[in-house]
């Protein structure tokens, strides 16, 4: 007769390992810190799966606030409760509030620049490439699951195409995509 011995979950990461991850996210995340955070939450340490970060990003996106603030809370918690939101979000926010007031002041002194104008528009063509990218690997998950692929190019109709507003179609969208998985997937 064979013993099966239980699996042995590996503890999560520390209040240090979250404040340290996204400190690191706040520094390198220049033009949004999504894709920065998504990268290291599930490619690098492997906190979450990428459909288990797709989904709590789609809650975040529903809660008022910044939605990489709201995973930033959801995950520290998930993991280590009050300290641990309180380490991912001071890890994340610490860098950039300083860096923003330095890179303001200086943009202050040179804006009227052409030089600098014509960096800026390098700049915000580049990370609307990146932010495509990334929109691709967050929805990755979802492509094999045709009811959900099929709810995220609704939304993408309803919102990029249509131009309905968001705080209108989100809700729409939310129930009758609820609806539509407690009915097929019951």
């Amino acid at each position: 007769m064979s013993e099966t011995r239980p699996t042995i979950t590996p503890p999560g990461p520390t209040v240090f390992d979250l404040f340290a991850g996204f400190f690191m996210i706040g520094v390198c995340g220049f033009g949004g810190v999504l894709p920065w955070a998504r990268r290291m939450i599930v490619e690098q340490r492997k906190w979450l799966t990428p459909t288990e970060f797709t989904e709590m990003l789609g809650l975040c996106q529903f809660l008022p606030g910044g939605n990489i603030m709201n995973v930033t809370i959801a995950l520290g918690s998930r993991f280590r409760g009050i300290p641990g939101a309180a380490a991912c979000f001071l890890g994340l926010m610490m860098a950039p509030v300083a860096i923003v007031i330095a890179l303001g002041a200086i943009y202050d002194q040179y804006a009227g620049y052409a030089p600098v104008r014509r960096a800026f528009v390098a700049l915000s063509a580049a990370a609307a490439a990146y932010l495509v990218t990334s929109a691709w690997k967050i929805a990755a998950p979802l492509w094999g699951r045709k009811l959900a692929a099929g709810v995220a190019v609704c939304t993408f109709v309803a919102i990029a195409v249509l131009r309905l507003p968001m705080p209108a179609a989100m809700p729409v969208l939310a129930i009758g995509s609820t609806l539509l998985l407690w009915r097929f997937r019951a």
